[in-house]
Parts: C-alpha cells; structure tokens; sequence
C-alpha cells in the first residue's frame, strides 16, 4: 500500500513539475515577445497617379508627393508577424489637354490618412515581406492650374462633394533593416474608385502608389 501511494506521489508530482516548467517556458517566450514589439517612425516621397476603372479615354501622368508616419511591429515568432502603420499620404496625378487650340496642364493634388495592416513575413533577420489591406481616408483635395496664360491653384474642402472619402485598398513591400535603421518600399493600390455615388464629375479612377521611405525603430 505504502509502494502505491509513493508511485502515485511520484506521478503526481512528475506531473506538476512538468505543468510548471511548460508555464514558465509560455512565459519567457511571451515576455521575450513583448521585449520584441517596436514602434519606429518613418518618412519619403510617395510616386502616385491613377488608373481608370472603364478603360475610358482618359490618360494621366505621375506625381510626386510626400509620406509620413508611424508603425508598430508585433511578432508572432521569427518568422511572422504584425505591422499596422498610420501615414499621411500625398497621392494625386497630373493631366493635360487642350480646349479651343488652347494647351492646359494641372495637377490633382489628393492628401490621405493611410493604415495598412499588414502581415510580417521574415525570410532573414535583415529583411521583412508586408502585404495586406489598407483603409485610406481623404482629408484635403485640390488643384493647380496652367493654361492660356492663366495659372492658379484651388484648395477644395471635402464636404458634400461626389469623391469617395473612405477607400478599401491593398499594400505589400519590403523592409530592409540595418541595426535600428529601415529602408521601405511598397506599392498599394485602390480596391474601390473615387466614385462615392455614381455622380462625380471627377474622371473614375483608382489611385496606385510607389512609396519609398527611410525610418528608425526604437
């Protein structure tokens, strides 16, 4: 009877000792998950212009902008993770025509708030893959004008007018680390047109972006 309660105590025992070294291994791995979040800031130009949704006749040049922002990188182990990022984003195209043998050109100037959320992909330590959905939201529009002698530039408010405010798209790139430093390429483009309800007077396009940016991790 005594062998039985000592072989049980044993069991037991091995058990329990087994339960605790699994609970203190969860927590080392989380508390070095936690050491490994980072946040880090970064800045560039974005290389924007539009495409047309119909395949109208309807043709348009890039511009070049400004992009900048913050990200939080949450690793789920070595070799994946999360990326959520806000940007402010410069996007736009440039356009030209003629009216009454008269040459015109502008330039549609469209400033975003960008959060892409993105999944964390790490072949290397050096080098991080990001893809996933962005949601954009237009925050100021305008235009400069030149044509006929005349040139200027109109500053639009956003308010009750046609253009689609709030846009589902889709982003992927690259980071390349060096220590604390990153340089970042992405592209990203507009799953919906800027066609809020069918009645824009605004050629019916999606924006497609090139951002390149340079940032630091801390």
């Amino acid at each position: 009877m005594l062998t039985l309660f000592l072989m049980k105590t044993k069991y037991i025992l091995s058990i329990a000792l087994l339960i605790a070294t699994l609970n203190v291994s969860a927590q080392e791995q989380n508390e070095d998950l936690m050491q490994n979040i980072a946040a880090g800031v970064k800045a560039g130009i974005n290389i924007s212009n539009i495409y047309d949704t119909k395949g109208d006749d309807f043709s348009s040049k890039a511009k070049v902008g400004f992009a900048f922002g913050g990200f939080l990188s949450v690793p789920f182990g070595k070799l994946i993770g999360f990326q959520p990022e806000i940007m402010y984003s410069q996007k736009g195209y440039k356009g030209s025509g003629t009216v009454l043998i008269v040459d015109y050109a502008y330039t549609r100037k469209l400033d975003y708030i960008d959060i892409p959320l993105q999944l964390q992909i790490k072949p290397i330590p050096e080098l991080t893959i990001l893809v996933g959905p962005q949601y954009s939201f237009l925050i100021h529009k305008g235009v400069d004008f030149n044509g006929g002698g005349i040139s200027g530039s109109q500053e639009s408010d956003i308010d009750n007018q046609n253009i689609r405010k709030n846009t589902l798209g889709i982003a992927g790139g690259v980071d390349i680390h060096v220590n604390n430093f990153l340089i970042s390429g992405k592209v990203a483009w507009d799953l919906q047109d800027n066609n809020g309800d069918g009645t824009s007077s605004s050629p019916r396009y999606k924006n497609v972006v090139g951002q390149i940016t340079v940032g630091v991790m801390f």
